[in-house]
């Protein structure tokens, strides 16, 4: 091949009760990619659409994942990308991710895939840590791997896919205020009491045995968040009072996604993910802010080729 197209999908991370090590890959919202060789050797961005990100490859993190990269391989040939931006950045549901992520599964496919998901999920921490400020790997691991994922570690890699139970599907709304992801790692408290770290690290053993299960009511009761949620709420608008409709509207669990703004909730069919998006749509139109939002299901597959 000497061109390929990739659809790179958005995620949800944290899911309230695993900060920076928890993620679960979104369906039809994402990055179109399209990566082609080029006889001049290194990467180059050609086009964004939208969003008025630069191209300049050590200014974007599709450009800093692809150098990454290259720098594991030798090639008498370089790469032209261009980015169908699907996802906003400061969304709160993996926009840099997705660039990231999905640049580097193109690359590789295009160079008949030297590298494992678990290489390709380092190649794509560097455009992370360009955005965030850290090395963290919640939002591009179910990227490339698809369903929900847990990083154990990310100084030695160590990501393991977890179960993805039938007929979870997710809702996801977001007030349109750009939050960005290292702004709002500066409210995160860098200590918390033992006894605060004792209850999140239960949640989060529960909610992983929930996914084994497929206990609805332990998934629900787990996925709370001690730590993050009383500080990064007051950045958005609206927050509790969507959180208080999504449960009474059937939710098994709301909280924020990612750094925020967009919340998440979890519920049990598709019926119900509708009626949470539509009485949380009603509610933001009654407040006069602006949002968008859509339900979804989770995405086993990942990243994929689509041409």
């Amino acid at each position: 091949m000497d061109s390929i197209k990739v659809f790179s999908p958005g995620s949800v991370t944290n899911l309230s009760c695993g900060y920076d090590i928890l993620g679960f890959c979104l369906d039809k919202v994402g990055d179109t990619i399209t990566v082609t060789k080029t006889p001049e050797k290194g990467v180059k961005i050609s086009s964004i659409d939208k969003y008025n990100l630069p191209t300049n490859i050590n200014q974007n993190v599709a450009g800093i994942a692809a150098q990454a990269m290259m720098k594991d391989i030798n090639l008498d040939y370089g790469f032209d990308i261009k980015i169908k931006k699907g996802i906003k950045p400061g969304s709160g549901i993996g926009s840099s991710a997705a660039s990231s992520a999905g640049v580097v599964f193109a690359i590789n496919k295009l160079i008949d895939s030297p590298f494992s998901d678990i290489e390709l999920i380092r190649f794509a921490m560097e455009g992370e840590k360009f955005v965030s400020g850290s090395y963290h790997a919640d939002n591009v691991s179910p990227i490339l791997l698809g369903g929900f994922t847990l990083v154990r570690s990310v100084k030695d890699l160590d990501i393991i896919k977890l179960p993805n139970p039938k007929g979870l599907i997710a809702t996801i709304i977001r007030p349109e205020i750009e939050l960005k992801t290292s702004d709002s790692r500066k409210v995160v408290k860098l200590k918390v009491t033992i006894d605060k770290m004792v209850q999140q690290s239960a949640n989060l053993a529960a909610f992983i045995s929930s996914l084994y299960t497929e206990d609805y009511d332990l998934m629900s009761n787990s996925i709370v968040d001690e730590i993050i949620e009383p500080d990064r709420a007051l950045l958005i608008p609206e927050f509790y009072n969507i959180k208080d409709i999504s449960i009474k509207s059937g939710a098994i669990a709301c909280g924020i996604s990612g750094s925020g703004p967009a919340i998440f909730a979890l519920s049990k069919s598709n019926k119900t993910a509708n009626v949470i998006l539509n009485k949380v749509s009603s509610h933001f139109n009654s407040v006069n802010i602006n949002y968008n939002g859509f339900v979804s299901i989770i995405n086993s597959e990942g990243v994929k080729v689509i041409d």
